[in-house]
């Protein structure tokens, strides 16, 4: 983590530095065993095209976790983070070819609100498309 990010020093419309997640078949397994959720869409191709989907998806909330990480480390405390909400726009496809999917995710400060917190919007794709819609956060700032 980096050193806290200070309240009086972010601009509204200030760009949070980009990050790049990879995500594998394996991350899925290791999520799935965390939060218990062993929806077989996030594990079986059959299962997933069955569905309509072309490969297993990543699960929702390992996605918005993801997003959240940008803010946790931005912020420097993962517990400024005081408030998190997505629309779950598109499915992440997670292909079994050992190299996976790839989120891309930035954000960007769109207001300053009272008690020296921000409001955050987070932009998340995968392979150029938007997979979650009204992300935003709210982060607690020094």
């Amino acid at each position: 983590m980096t050193a806290r990010i200070d309240y009086d020093a972010v601009p509204e419309g200030t760009a949070l530095p980009p990050l790049t997640v990879p995500v594998t078949r394996a991350d899925l397994v290791r999520y799935a065993g965390a939060s218990g959720d062993f929806n077989p869409l996030h594990f079986s191709d059959r299962s997933a095209r069955q569905a309509g989907f072309p490969s297993a998806i990543a699960h929702g909330m390992l996605t918005m976790a993801l997003a959240g990480r940008l803010v946790a480390e931005w912020s420097g405390d993962p517990a400024a983070v005081c408030d998190l909400a997505v629309r779950f726009a598109r499915p992440v496809p997670v292909p079994d070819d050992g190299v996976g999917a790839r989120l891309d995710i930035r954000g960007t400060v769109t207001a300053k609100l009272a008690d020296r917190r921000v409001r955050v919007a987070l932009d998340v794709l995968c392979d150029g498309v938007k997979v979650l819609g009204s992300a935003q956060a709210v982060v607690q700032l020094n």
